[in-house]
């Protein structure tokens, strides 16, 4: 499973999880924002962690609510942040296997070095696992403009383009 495959809702409890213990007296309209999401959303997931054991609701001041993580909570924090880096390690694994795999083949059709370009958006880290296996390789990267194969990004998958290269 890769980082974009997990379930936003996992996604959102290990965030939730996180933000009420760093601070219990955080607002739903505060979670929201920092999620990205109506409140309404934030809502229905903090009534699901409720109703899980996770997180308890107590009430602080007139209408202000206090949230407190459970025991079972920050076990359940704990474990989706495990889960987390583990298929963040998988993802960086699978995709500098391949990567080295491309810059092997670019290697075997007498190049040295390699552009890279994202293609889709928000490609960012694995652009980033491109050029740290670029560097381990000995595999200089060109800026665009020059001619040399382009590893090409799309969303989390790398491919390799030989055309319009034609020099080392």
């Amino acid at each position: 499973m890769t980082l974009t495959e997990q379930s936003p809702d996992t996604s959102r409890d290990m965030l939730l999880l996180e933000q009420i213990e760093t601070d219990p007296d955080v607002s739903q309209a505060s979670l929201a924002s920092q999620l990205g999401v109506a409140v309404g959303t934030v809502n229905w997931h903090l009534k699901r962690l409720v109703s899980k054991g996770y997180v308890k609701v107590k009430k602080a001041q007139r209408r202000k609510l206090r949230y407190l993580i459970t025991p079972q909570g920050i076990s359940r924090r704990a474990q989706l942040t495990i889960d987390y880096v583990e298929r963040s390690m998988r993802m960086y694994r699978k995709t500098r296997d391949h990567v080295q795999s491309l810059l092997k083949e670019a290697r075997a059709a007498g190049y040295d070095s390699v552009r890279i370009e994202k293609v889709a958006e928000n490609p960012n880290d694995i652009a980033d696992i491109c050029r740290l296996t670029c560097l381990e390789q000995g595999i200089t990267i060109l800026n665009d403009g020059d001619t040399a194969p382009v590893l090409k990004i799309y969303g989390q998958k790398v491919h390799l383009e030989m055309n319009g290269a034609n020099g080392h």
